[in-house]
């Protein structure tokens, strides 16, 4: 599945590389209702859950959006621009950028410019994971900073790792919501190497497989960069 910006669309490949438009009309705008005539405005992101619904991070509508098995799209929660915790349409986010999902149907948001990691529950009551106000801090939820985050991803142990786009950082957040920095120097660069001595630029996106391997858009870099388990940053693709 793949959100398509400019198209206010989300695609689906096939198996056999068929492409075709999942959901949405085409048209930026917002309204909820039956996948075709769905409206989306610039989603940023999409996530499927362990029982098949989709969650999309709807950027300029300010929501998480869920489409379910039968094709009917929703709103899990947000609609107007801010800072809110709440439920529903009480919550508030400011250019939810990314999203992912963990096996029991949680949704995490990577909250552009409110600079933290948002934690959606299945009934869509959504509270703070970490961060607070815009800067650079690990530490216990609230306690810590982030700057403008972009991207999140789920491990299999449960740790939600982050994409700090503005602090040129990848950052991991514990269960218990302890932050700490895993890779990145925080200056703007390309470095491979130890991973706190490494550099990236703007990394955007970023996901992880089974063995613990995180994968990095580096989005000004224009690679795609790895970041093993072991704590090395090399590149994968890209020149």
């Amino acid at each position: 599945y793949v959100t398509e910006w400019d198209g206010h669309r989300l695609r689906r490949i096939a198996a056999d590389g068929t492409s075709t438009t999942f959901a949405g009309n085409g048209f930026g705008g917002w309204a909820d209702g039956p996948k075709d005539k769905a409206q989306f405005y610039y989603p940023g992101d999409v996530a499927v859950a362990a029982g098949g619904v989709i969650h999309v991070a709807d950027l300029n509508n300010f929501r998480i959006r869920s489409i379910d098995k039968n094709g009917i799209v929703s709103t899990l929660a947000g609609g107007t621009y801010g800072f809110a915790e709440g439920k529903g349409a009480a919550a508030r986010f400011s250019y939810p950028y990314g999203l992912a999902v963990n096996s029991a149907g949680v949704v995490y948001v990577a909250d552009f410019n409110n600079h933290r990691i948002r934690k959606v529950a299945p009934d869509g009551t959504v509270s703070t994971l970490a961060g607070s106000t815009g800067g650079y801090l690990d530490g216990q939820g609230s306690g810590a900073r982030f700057l403008n985050p972009t991207g999140v991803a789920v491990d299999d142990a449960g740790n939600v790792l982050v994409a700090d786009y503005n602090n040129h950082r990848i950052r991991r957040i514990s269960a218990e919501g302890v932050v700490t920095t895993l890779a990145g120097s925080g200056v703007a660069g390309y470095q491979d190497g130890v991973a706190a001595a490494s550099r990236f630029n703007h990394p955007w996106g970023l996901d992880v497989d089974s063995a613990g391997n995180i994968f990095i858009a580096d989005h000004s870099n224009v690679r795609i960069r790895k970041l093993s388990a072991a704590g090395i940053v090399t590149l994968f693709a890209g020149n």
